[in-house]
């Protein structure tokens, strides 16, 4: 007969103390799934499918329920992302001032499509729908800091990959 396996057993223990963490913190509120999840990609930058199986443990949810959850919201990555992340807005105002045209520089940039990190491991590149920066777009969100009237260029320079 075998033993079930703790599924805290294989996870690395930064992980393991982010599951753990979140839990503590957000496990006693009415539908605490979503909280926890947030809590877990704030400090890890992604959600591992490995931590899958604690979180069902420790929340009394099905594996199922958990990651139902993580792959109906785009914003959980199960991937981990990039070192830079770049939010893209794709909102009406920001594509009526040349968002569609950035977007597909970016995207050749990069060598990455939407939701995707590039090979180096160095961007991660996410659509949004909107930076309430509408006057002043195209708008990206770069690593928490807010950027207006990104041409081209400017985009290059933000993120280092014009080719220097």
């Amino acid at each position: 007969m075998t033993t079930a396996r703790d599924p805290a057993d294989v996870l690395p223990p930064a992980e393991h103390a982010a599951v753990l963490d979140a839990v503590a913190r957000h496990g006693r509120l009415q539908g605490p799934l979503l909280p926890v999840l947030h809590a877990i990609q704030d400090r890890l930058g992604w959600v591992p499918p490995r931590t899958v199986p604690l979180i069902a443990s420790e929340l009394n949810l099905s594996r199922a329920e958990v990651h139902g959850v993580i792959s109906f919201y785009h914003y959980f990555r199960p991937t981990r992302p990039g070192r830079q992340v770049i939010y893209l807005c794709r909102a009406e105002a920001c594509q009526a001032v040349g968002a569609v045209a950035l977007e597909a520089h970016a995207r050749r940039r990069l060598g990455v499509a939407l939701h995707g990190t590039s090979a180096d491991g160095r961007y991660t590149l996410e659509p949004v729908y909107c930076l309430g920066n509408c006057a002043c777009g195209p708008s990206l969100l770069i690593d928490g800091q807010l950027h207006a009237r990104v041409t081209p260029e400017r985009f290059d320079e933000l993120t280092g990959a014009d080719g220097s």
